[in-house]
């Protein structure tokens, strides 16, 4: 049976986008990173790895994958999003928001977009 290794994503500046997700994630190198390839773990326990492999397509406004951080609820969502933006992220304007959307649209400092979610909403 199969299972999922590592979600990768693309950027153009391994070294810049490292330092961003281990921030956003306590994520640490699984060993020695590259200048176009880095295998985040983390720091603690287990958990999905993130690859960030160097690539020179362009980001996607609407990606047709992404990734959704999971916060404990509506509080907790604001104060990741704050922390995430203190980081290096930048919030998204999102035309396709729902009325009562649960999640808030952020972009990473490569660009790519990524979802904060309130798990408690709904």
């Amino acid at each position: 049976m199969l299972r999922i290794g590592s979600i990768v994503l693309g950027v153009s500046d391994v070294p810049r986008a490292a330092a961003f997700w281990m921030e956003a994630l306590g994520y640490v190198p699984r060993e020695e990173a590259e200048d176009d390839w880095v295998v985040l773990v983390p720091a603690e326990g287990t958990g999905a790895q993130l690859s960030l492999g160097r690539s020179e397509t362009p980001v996607q406004d609407q990606p047709r994958i992404h990734l959704d951080l999971y916060a404990g609820d509506a509080a907790d969502q604001a104060a990741e999003v704050e922390r995430l933006v203190s980081h290096g992220a930048e919030r998204v304007d999102w035309d396709f928001y729902p009325d009562d959307a649960d999640f808030i649209v952020l972009a990473d400092p490569e660009g790519n977009r990524f979802c904060v979610i309130d798990t408690t909403h709904g």
